[in-house]
């Protein structure tokens, strides 16, 4: 294993390691999340969907960082974002049980509160489908466009500050890719079952997983555009 990949491993685990060895620190985090749930949320996107998108640069391009990547303003967006997935998390948590009660499914609310059990995978499942069919595209394009926007600007956090030319830089935008792989293929397939997971979890957990589930998405696009990349080498050969 190259030494850069040994130094990375050893900074995550000096990272993540003291929540589980020492009890008062995971107890620390549990109180933090209680307490100031929209502050935590900006700082779990912020350090582990950032650390998505260094671990998806490592597998396209070999590096850890390149010039022009951006690393504090990518973290600033996931951290922005954080705050509306997790506002989301609560509307559509509550909206949408209340919902399933409305079309009859009168014990939805509590089934969410029970064990688990297949009543409640079909209420969870149901939340994760509404949340990623009606806030994921929008939180995902909006994501798209400020990822354009730091690589125009080169990275800078000057330049990431300068106003964003929305209207530009959405017709830019590969949307073949956004539909037919983000859109069609990322919500179905991913998103809607790995939320779908995380409603069963305590509401404590469920931001933490979702943005667990950042650094697996970073790897799974990293992993796609490799393979998109030596498919195109294989046409033209």
């Amino acid at each position: 294993m190259p030494k850069k990949d040994i130094l990375f491993v050893f900074l995550i685990l000096a990272l993540f390691t003291p929540f589980f060895i020492f009890p008062k620190v995971y107890l620390w985090y549990v109180h933090l999340n209680a307490e100031h749930g929209i502050i935590m949320s900006f700082f779990k996107f912020a350090i582990l969907a950032t650390l998505g998108e260094i671990i998806g640069l490592r597998i396209r391009k070999g590096t850890y960082y390149e010039k022009g990547f951006g690393l504090v303003p990518r973290a600033i967006v996931w951290g922005f974002l954080g705050i509306t997935i997790k506002m989301a998390f609560v509307i559509f948590a509550s909206g949408t049980p209340a919902f399933l009660v409305y079309l009859g499914f009168d014990e939805a609310v509590q089934i969410l509160k029970s064990p688990l059990s297949w009543s409640k995978v079909s209420v969870a499942f149901s939340i994760s489908m509404a949340m990623n069919l009606i806030y994921a595209p929008i939180m995902m394009t909006l994501h798209k466009i400020t990822d354009l926007h730091i690589l125009q600007t080169h990275g800078t956090i000057r330049g990431f500050f300068t106003p964003i030319p929305i209207r530009k830089i959405m017709s830019q935008m590969n949307w073949d890719v956004m539909w037919n792989f983000v859109f069609k293929k990322t919500i179905p397939f991913f998103w809607i079952p790995a939320h779908t997971i995380t409603f069963l979890l305590p509401p404590d957990f469920q931001v933490l997983f979702a943005a667990l589930l950042g650094i697996a998405l970073g790897i799974i696009l990293a992993v796609a555009d490799l393979s998109n990349k030596k498919m195109h080498q294989i046409i033209q050969t």
